[in-house]
């Protein structure tokens, strides 16, 4: 991954996604109690940041910085960085309830704890809708009773499920929970809401999105007030039926000759 040497496109393309597919795994097991949500890869001339998203971020960094410096070494020495050319970072998530990873393992974890699935999953349903978001659905399946395997959904809001913009607006996780009578899986989507400002949801808005313009105040018009004060210029009274050249424009309601 750090060896400089001239490759072509398309190895360079694949050899990206495969570093970043085998980080995202090692940091999704490393980090899954810390409520690991994803990160983000900045490559820059000299070295290159990653910024790890979560939202126990204390937990992250470690007592005075030393578990994310456990986490730099790792990183450094599985994919052959030079020293110092790399940094990991800890960035907090936003919105707790808006990012289906964290989501999906809060859930994973009330399963792994006891709690009913049908209590548990309205539970993250709710807290989900409570945070601003336009729909969720969730979706846990196996063995939840009998023998036989099922899946429940649980659905809220407004939810797309085609088109461009679901790679835009739709968050998607899944996650596996190994309970005493089988696995389960679990599978949660969040329809995030349009944000112009980005910080919550895409600032492009929805395709079918209409937006209503408020009207502007219109000032009154002063019925007593003239229509017009300029006064006649040449061509008006050029114009005028019978009117000679050097009279004076006759009065209003009068008959010209």
């Amino acid at each position: 991954m750090a060896e400089k040497m001239q490759i072509s496109k398309k190895r360079k393309f694949v050899r990206e996604g495969l570093f970043r597919a085998e980080l995202n795994e090692f940091l999704m097991r490393e980090l899954a109690e810390d409520g690991y949500s994803g990160l983000e890869i900045r490559v820059a001339p000299n070295r290159t940041e990653i910024i790890i998203m979560a939202t126990r971020t204390q937990n992250v960094l470690g007592d005075k910085g030393r578990r994310i410096r456990e986490l730099t070494s790792v990183v450094t020495k599985r994919f052959g960085f030079a020293p110092g050319s790399i940094e990991l970072y800890a960035e907090k998530v936003g919105v707790r309830g808006l990012c289906a990873i964290a989501q999906a393992e809060s859930l994973r974890y009330k399963l792994v704890g006891g709690l009913a699935v049908r209590r548990a999953c309205y539970g993250v349903l709710r807290f989900i809708m409570e945070s601003g978001a336009k729909g969720c659905e969730v979706v846990v399946s196996g063995k939840l009773r009998g023998q036989r395997a099922k899946s429940m959904k649980f659905v809220d809001g407004l939810m797309i499920h085609s088109g461009d913009p679901t790679n835009h607006y739709v968050d998607t996780a899944t996650r596996h929970v190994l309970l005493r009578q089988g696995v389960l899986g679990i599978k949660v989507k969040i329809m995030l809401p349009w944000d112009p400002n980005g910080k919550i949801g895409p600032r492009k808005p929805l395709p079918d999105h209409v937006g209503i313009v408020e009207p502007k105040d219109e000032i009154p018009r002063d019925p007593a007030a003239p229509t017009s004060t300029l006064a006649p210029t040449a061509a008006h009274l050029a114009g005028l039926p019978g009117l000679k050249p050097g009279e004076t424009v006759p009065p209003v309601g009068a008959v010209l000759s």
